[in-house]
């Protein structure tokens, strides 16, 4: 095993978990789990720590907002009240907002249901991108969250990682090409391999304990 081989099988003993597994998201390709992950989406992509934003998505789930259906039909306040218990005070009332309006939307364009919206990207990865950004708080950031994890479940978009992701990989020493960074992985998925990547960007000390230093 060479150098760039034994660093990133380090990151990914130690981080190689999506968001959404630790966020509790059985992902599949299915209108629930996908439309959990678009919520956590939102979440991660404020400035605010990924520790809160992770036990703010498990705390909508515990209140019960789990789907478009019982999103849509939660009151604000019951929105306000399970954010806040999640620690999202910050943003509290602008996000049960921009979640009540982004579930109308998801509603009356597509059904409630995401994978309508990946057929109208017709497998445009761009075209996703920019459709994903029409949900009100979902900017390129999040965007980019929402397509790192589901390609774990939309595959013809893999490997998509992010400036994000290969920041990451720069920090460790790793080449900035997404498919030279999937053959170091070997086994490991993208959407793992891209959850890994974006923590040794983001995370204190990451990249320096996958380097050994």
């Amino acid at each position: 095993m060479g150098r760039r081989e034994h660093v990133l099988r380090r990151l990914l003993d130690a981080h190689g978990r999506t968001y959404a597994d630790e966020a509790g998201i059985r992902l599949r390709d299915t209108p629930q789990p996908l439309y959990r992950l678009l919520v956590l989406s939102h979440l991660l992509s404020a400035r605010i720590r990924a520790s809160v934003a992770l036990a703010t998505a498990r705390a909508l789930h515990e209140a019960g907002l789990r789907d478009p259906r019982r999103m849509a039909a939660a009151s604000r306040r019951q929105r306000v009240d399970a954010l806040g218990r999640g620690g999202y005070r910050r943003y509290d009332e602008r996000t049960a907002t921009q979640l009540g309006d982004g579930v109308q939307l998801l509603s009356e364009r597509w059904g409630g249901d995401l994978r309508r919206l990946r057929r109208e990207a017709d497998g445009e990865v761009s075209e996703l991108r920019r459709l994903l950004q029409e949900f009100p708080g979902m900017g390129p950031a999040g965007a980019d969250i929402f397509l790192r994890e589901a390609q774990g479940v939309w595959p013809d978009h893999a490997p998509f990682l992010d400036a994000k992701a290969l920041q990451g990989a720069e920090r460790l020493g790793l080449p900035r090409d997404p498919e030279r960074l999937v053959a170091l992985a070997g086994d490991t998925g993208p959407a793992v391999l891209a959850a890994a990547l974006v923590r040794a960007a983001v995370g204190r000390g990451v990249a320096d304990d996958a380097l050994g230093d």
